[in-house]
């Protein structure tokens, strides 16, 4: 049980390396025409780009599915760790940052105001070419630093 939840968990920190690979290269490349409504909102609620959802759902999905069958084996562990990454994600990417929901309208923890900082520097491009900060748990230490010292001039 103990190499399951190794497992999983290698599997979700990879997740970051995998999603920042997919971002760059993918959504903004060759798939840029799904992505593209995401960085120039034509304000609605769902996105050409909420597409990329299936991109990582559905391996997941059939991980964990076929990793079940008869024994759980690494394939259900690597479809969890992938889950919890999406899961991540929404609550990250939908919630935090763009408010697709009112969650989380209150916090004002320092991580988060650097995730939400550094996604804002990523959205300042509105063509595909020129991206930065293209992971999503991952942020830039200068933005850790910036989102601090708001923080202290605020309280001040």
């Amino acid at each position: 049980m103990m190499i399951g939840v190794l497992i999983t968990l290698a599997t979700y920190v990879a997740m970051e390396g995998i999603t920042w690979c997919t971002h760059k290269f993918v959504m903004h490349g060759l798939m840029w025409y799904f992505h593209e409504d995401h960085h120039q909102p034509r304000g609605r609620f769902f996105e050409k780009n909420d597409a990329f959802f299936l991109i990582f759902a559905v391996p997941s999905c059939l991980l964990i599915v076929f990793g079940s069958m008869g024994a759980f084996d690494w394939r259900f562990f690597v479809g969890l760790g992938i889950m919890f990454y999406g899961f991540s994600y929404f609550l990250v990417h939908d919630v935090l940052i763009h408010r697709r929901f009112d969650w989380f309208s209150r916090t004002d923890n320092v991580y988060f105001r650097a995730i939400r900082k550094a996604h804002k520097v990523h959205h300042k491009h509105l063509g595909k070419e020129d991206g930065e900060c293209f992971g999503m748990l991952y942020v830039p230490r200068k933005y850790f630093v910036e989102a601090a010292a708001y923080r202290k001039n605020i309280s001040r």
